[in-house]
C-alpha cells in the first residue's frame, strides 16, 4: 500500500532531490517545477538555473483549440509557508511569476524516494499528463547509484472524444562554468560568455549538449550538460535568451531556420552532431529546448522520456576548514575531483550509458521501491524510512577521484545562515560523533562506510610515537595528506571528541558484521583499534574501574563531565565491541585481552548504574569541584543511554540492568516527548514550533536545570528521536517508540518541512540516517556476515514481508507459517542460520 497523492499546496515544503552518490542534485518540487540545483560540487538551497522547466503546447482542429502550459502550478505565497530553519518553500521569482501567468491549476505529489510521482491538473484541457522522476538507486551496486542523471518519464492520455496533438518541452540553462553560487539573471552573470548548445541525434534519442571551450580544462565549472528526448525527431531550440522565446519557439507553427527542422531531413540523420548555436556573448548563456511532438487519438496514451545528465569533475577544496589558519590554505587550490566523473568520458557518454539501460535501471530501483512500499510497514513509515538514502545523494556526501569517500555534517542553509552562511558544506568534514547516529550508510552501501573507517584509521589517528599516540581527532583536514588535527584545537568540540573515538570502535565492529570488511581486514588495522583503545584507558580510565571521569569533549560542541551515562554507556559498548573482535580474531593473547575488557565492563556497568541511575532515569553525577557550565546533572538527558541503542544494534546485549534501561526509555519518553511548543522560550535553534510535537534534547522534571544549562537542551533532533525510537522497540516499548517516530513524520510531511530534508546544523544532515535503525528495530533484524546468520520478527500476516538488505543482496523476508522464506530481488541471501522471533 501507499499513501495518497497529495496536492501540491498541502505540500509546499516537498522538494526531493534528484542525483547519485556524490554527483550533486536537483529538486523536484511537489508543483512541479524544478529547483535548489546543486551540481557544481556546493550545497546552496537557493541553486537556480532560471528558464529550466518543462512545458506543453496542446493542439486541435475541430473545435480549434491551442493551448501552452508550464507545467508547474501556482505557488503560495511565502508567508503561508514560512518555518524556522528552512527554506525548502522558497520558489524562484521567475517560477512564481510564470506559473502564475502560464501554469497548470494544480498538481498532485507521492514519492518513494528516489521515485516520485506527479499528476498534473490542465483544467478543461483534453488530456491527461502524469510524470515519474527518478534517479537510479540500487542498494550494493555504488555504480549504478552514483550516476549523474535525472530521469523523466511523461505519460500523456487523451481522455477526450477528438484527437490531439502537440510538443511536451523541456529546457535547460547551460550553466557549463558556472559557480553554483552567485545569484543569475535569466540567462545573464558576469562569469558566463562563451557557452555553445549543440544537437546530437542518435539512438532514437535527440540530445542538446551544452559546453564552453572558453573555459581552461581545470576550471572548477568546466564539464558538460546534456539534456535529451526519446524522439529524433524532436524540434530544438539552441539558443533562447528567455522563457519568453521558448515559449514563442512553441507557438510557432512552422519551424524557422533559427531552430533545428522538426522533421530532421535525410542530411541531418546521417550526420550524428552538428553545432547550432554560436558562442554566447560575454556575460551570457544560452537557454535551449527540445519538443518533442505527440498526436493522440481518443483513448490513446503515449510516453516521452526525457533526460537530463551533467558531468563536472573539477572539485576542489573551497571550503573553510576547522582549526588554525594554515599557510598553504591561502594561495593553494587544492584538487580533489570527483569519483562519478571516472565512469564517463563526459555528460554525452552519461547519456548513451543510461539511455541504453534505461529500462534496466528503472527496474532496478522499481524493485527497490516496491520492496519497501509493498512491506508490512505501513506506508507512512515506507515513505519515510525509503528517505534514509537522501543525505548520502546530496552535495552533503562527495567520493574523490580516488574513490575515497567523504562527508560534510550537512548543507548550510537557512539553520546555519546565522553562524556559517547559506552555502556550501556544513561543518567540514567526516565527522565522527555525528556520524556516530548514521546507520543507513552501512546498510545500503557498506564500501563506504568502510573507506571512512580506512580514512579514520590511517589518516586522521594519531600516529604511534606522538604524546597524544591513539587518539582520534573528530575531523579530516582537506586534503587528506596534509598534517591533521594531532596538536591543534579542532572545533566542535576543540579537542578530539571522545564519543567519536568510542564510536569508531563500535562502527569497525558493525562494519565486519555487516560484510563490509572480513577478519583479514580486521586483522591488519587490529594494532590501530588497540591503540585507540588504550589512548581511552589510559586518559579517562587510568585505574582500570571501569567509569570515565574528566573533561569528556562530545557532540553536543562541548566539554562532559563528571559521570554520565551518554559516554559511559558509548564506553560500555566499545568494550563489548572491542572485546568480541578480539575473540573473532582468536589466539592466545587476544583471548586474554577479550577476557580483560569483560571483566572491565562489568566493572563499569556497575558503576555507572550505582552512581547515576535515579530510580527513574539515569543523571549526570558531577566530581566535587567540577564545572557546572553546559552540564545537565539531575536533567533527564534523551540520549543518555545511545551506547545501549548501538549495543542492540551489534547484538551486544544490555550494558544495564534491563530493567532500569527499560524505566528510564520511558521516562525519557514520558519527560522529553513535548506536545506543542508556542510557550517553550528556545535558548538554541528552533526545529519544532508551534503545535508540533518533538522530543526535546534534555528536561528537568525534578527542576535543578542549571544557569547555563548543557548546549543544545531545548532542540529536537530528529537523529536523536530515531535512535529513541529505535532503542524503545528493541525494548518492547512499543507505543512510545511509535509517539516518538510518528511526531517526526508528522513534522516532515511537507506542510511546513521536507520530508527529504531532516535538518540540524544544516540541511540534509547526517544524523538523521540514524532512522535506518527504525526500520531494523521494527522488522526485529539482526545480520551477522561472518557467520552468516539472520535473525528477524515474524511478520504479523501469511504472505506479507519485511525488507532485508545483506551484503551479498536484498529482497524480501516473506512469512509462511511460522517462518520466513528468503527471495532475492538483487544478488542473493546467503544465510547459514536463521532465526525468526515471534512477532
Amino acid at each position: 500500500m501507499r499513501t495518497p497523492a497529495r496536492p501540491h499546496h498541502e505540500a509546499r515544503h516537498v522538494a526531493m532531490p534528484l542525483g547519485g552518490i556524490g554527483t550533486g542534485t536537483v529538486a523536484l518540487g511537489a508543483d512541479g517545477g524544478l529547483r535548489q540545483w546543486q551540481l557544481h560540487h556546493i550545497g546552496n538551497h537557493h541553486g537556480d538555473l532560471p528558464g529550466s522547466l518543462f512545458a506543453l503546447r496542446l493542439s486541435r482542429g475541430e473545435p480549434p483549440m491551442d493551448e501552452i502550459r508550464v507545467l508547474q502550478a501556482p505557488a503560495a505565497p511565502r508567508s503561508e509557508t514560512a518555518t524556522p530553519m528552512v527554506d525548502d518553500d522558497a520558489v524562484p521569482r521567475w517560477q512564481r511569476e510564470l506559473a502564475a501567468e502560464h501554469g497548470v491549476v494544480g498538481t498532485r505529489f507521492r514519492a518513494t524516494y528516489p521515485t516520485a510521482e506527479l499528476e498534473y491538473d490542465l483544467g478543461d484541457l483534453p488530456l491527461q499528463v502524469r510524470l515519474k522522476a527518478t534517479n537510479p538507486l540500487v542498494p550494493l551496486d555504488e555504480a549504478a547509484s552514483s550516476l549523474p542523471v535525472a530521469m523523466f518519464t511523461f505519460t500523456l492520455t487523451n481522455p477526450g472524444t477528438t484527437g490531439v496533438h502537440g510538443n511536451l518541452a523541456a529546457t535547460l540553462h547551460n550553466a557549463v562554468g558556472y559557480d553554483g553560487v552567485s545569484p543569475l539573471e535569466g540567462v545573464s552573470w558576469a562569469g558566463y560568455g562563451g557557452a555553445t548548445n549543440r544537437v546530437v541525434r542518435r539512438g532514437g534519442w535527440t540530445s542538446l549538449v551544452g559546453e564552453n571551450a572558453t573555459l581552461a580544462p581545470e576550471h572548477p565549472g568546466a564539464g558538460q550538460m546534456v539534456l535529451s528526448c526519446d524522439s529524433d525527431r524532436a524540434a530544438v531550440l539552441t539558443a533562447a535568451t528567455s522563457v519568453e522565446e521558448v515559449l514563442a519557439f512553441l507557438r510557432r507553427r512552422s519551424w524557422d531556420e533559427d531552430a533545428v527542422r522538426l522533421r530532421p531531413t535525410t542530411a541531418d540523420a546521417q550526420t550524428e552532431s552538428r553545432p547550432v548555436s554560436g558562442p554566447s556573448p560575454a556575460g551570457r548563456t544560452w537557454l535551449g529546448a527540445l519538443a518533442p511532438q505527440f498526436s493522440l487519438r481518443p483513448g490513446e496514451s503515449t510516453r516521452i522520456r526525457v533526460l537530463l545528465s551533467w558531468h563536472f569533475p573539477q572539485r576542489y577544496v573551497d571550503f573553510t576548514q576547522f582549526g588554525p589558519d594554515r599557510a598553504e590554505w591561502g594561495p593553494t587550490r587544492f584538487w580533489l575531483g570527483n569519483a562519478y566523473t571516472n565512469a564517463h568520458a563526459d555528460a554525452l557518454d552519461v547519456t548513451a550509458d543510461v539511455t541504453s539501460r534505461w529500462d534496466e535501471l528503472v527496474a532496478a530501483t522499481t524493485d527497490w521501491t516496491d520492496l519497501l512500499s509493498g512491506s508490512a510497514l505501513d506506508p507512512t513509515a515506507a515513505e519515510h524510512l525509503a528517505t534514509q538514502a537522501v543525505v548520502l545523494r546530496t552535495p552533503t556526501c562527495f567520493r574523490t577521484a580516488d574513490g575515497t569517500f567523504y562527508g560534510f555534517e550537512g548543507l548550510n542553509g537557512r539553520s546555519t545562515a546565522g553562524h556559517a552562511g547559506d552555502v556550501g558544506g556544513s561543518c567540514p568534514m567526516n565527522c565522527t560523533h555525528v556520524w556516530n547516529y548514521a546507520q543507513a550508510v552501512a546498510r545500503l552501501f557498506p564500501g563506504l562506510e568502510r573507506s571512512m573507517r580506512e580514512t579514520e584509521l590511517h589518516v586522521m589517528q594519531v600516529p604511534a610515537g606522538h604524546p597524544s599516540a591513539g587518539a582520534l581527532p573528530h575531523r579530516v583536514v582537506m586534503p587528506a595528506y596534509l598534517r591533521q588535527f594531532w596538536d591543534v584545537p579542532i572545533g566542535g568540540p576543540e579537542e578530539p571528541a571522545l564519543d567519536g573515538m568510542l564510536g569508531c570502535l563500535l562502527k569497525t565492529y558493525r562494519e565486519l558484521r555487516s560484510g563490509a570488511v572480513d577478519l583479514a581486514w580486521l586483522e591488519r588495522e587490529w594494532p590501530r583499534l588497540v591503540l585507540l583503545l588504550d589512548h581511552v584507558r589510559q586518559r579517562w580510565d587510568p585505574d582500570g574501574t571501569g567509569v570515565l571521569r574528566g573533561v569528556q569533549p562530545s557532540t553536543h560542541d562541548i566539554d562532559l563531565r563528571g559521570v554520565n551515562t551518554f559516554m559511559g554507556t558509548y564506553w560500555l559498548a566499545a568494550l563489548r565491541a572491542v572485546e568480541e573482535m578480539a575473540r573473532r580474531l582468536g589466539g592466545p593473547e587476544r583471548v586474554a585481552l577479550a577476557d580483560s575488557l569483560h571483566e572491565l565492563f562489568q566493572r563499569g556497568s556497575r558503576g555507572y548504574d550505582e552512581i547515576c541511575f535515579t530510580g527513574d532515569y539515569y543523571r549526570q553525577v558531577l566530581d566535587e569541584g567540577e564545572d557546572r557550565t553546559y552540564q545537565w546533572e539531575a536533567g533527564c538527558l534523551s540520549d543518555q543511554l545511545i551506547g545501549q541503542w548501538w549495543a542492540h544494534e551489534l547484538d551486544l546485549g544490555h550494558l544495564l540492568p534491563v530493567e532500569h534501561v527499560r524505566t528510564a526509555l520511558r521516562s525519557v519518553v514520558r519527560h522529553n516527548l513535548r506536545r506543542g511548543f508556542h510557550d517553550l522560550e528556545h535558548s538554541q535553534r528552533v526545529y519544532a514550533d508551534g503545535d508540533d510535537t518533538g522530543l526535546l534534547m534534555c528536561t528537568w522534571p525534578t527542576g535543578g536545570r542549571p544557569e547555563v544549562a548543557t548546549r543544545y537542551c531545548d532542540e529536537v533532533w530528529t537523529g536523536v528521536e530515531y535512535q529513541v525510537a529505535a532503542h524503545c522497540r528493541r525494548e518492547g516499548l512499543v507505543e512510545e517508540s511509535e509517539a516518538v517516530v510518528s511526531a517526526v513524520w508528522a513534522r516532515h510531511d511537507g506542510r511546513r518541512r521536507n520530508p527529504f530534508n531532516e535538518i540540524e546544523c544544516g540541511d540534509h544532515y547526517v544524523r538523521s540516517m540514524a532512522g535506518w535503525s527504525v526500520l531494523e528495530a521494527r522488522t526485529g533484524q539482526r545480520f551477522d556476515a561472518p557467520s552468516r546468520s539472520l535473525t528477524l520478527r515474524l511478520p504479523e500476516q501469511e504472505g506479507s514481508w519485511w525488507p532485508v538488505v545483506l551484503d551479498t543482496g536484498w529482497g524480501r523476508a516473506v512469512r509462511e507459517g511460522d517462518t520466513v522464506r528468503l527471495e532475492p530481488l538483487s544478488g542473493h541471501l546467503e544465510v547459514d542460520r536463521l532465526e525468526v522471533r515471534p512477532s
